[in-house]
């Protein structure tokens, strides 16, 4: 089976992404590729991913998510992530992954203006 690919729109120096449907595994893998890859071509200075539609994760996908922020961090991105649900809120604690150093932010809207001030622009 082919993995779904997320969108990822370039706003100014930022990549937008809105995840609109549960992720699998290849999807998963498929969109961390995606990312790092458009961050290097573009050299995007900030992400937001927006967690809005999504109401449970594995452990998988939230080890995924949690290497897609470090990479990103790596990279020279810094990642907001905004619409996090209680429920993937609570696996990701549970699996240990704690994301310190992430801005988080309720909607799309706010997660732009919070990266504005993380990257003091």
């Amino acid at each position: 089976m082919k993995a779904l690919r997320i969108p990822i729109l370039k706003l100014h120096n930022y990549l937008l992404i809105s995840i609109q449907t549960e992720i699998d595994d290849q999807t998963a893998i498929q969109f961390q590729e995606d990312l790092l890859d458009k961050i290097h071509k573009s050299g995007s200075s900030g992400v937001v991913i927006d967690l809005t539609s999504v109401e449970i994760i594995d452990s998988f996908i939230a080890k995924v998510l949690g290497d897609v922020v470090t990479m990103s961090d790596l990279m020279g991105a810094k990642v907001v992530l905004t619409g996090i649900q209680p429920a993937v809120a609570m696996t990701l604690i549970d699996l240990g992954i704690h994301l310190k150093n992430v801005p988080t932010a309720l909607n799309l809207e706010q997660g732009l203006i919070k990266l504005y001030q993380e990257l003091g622009e």
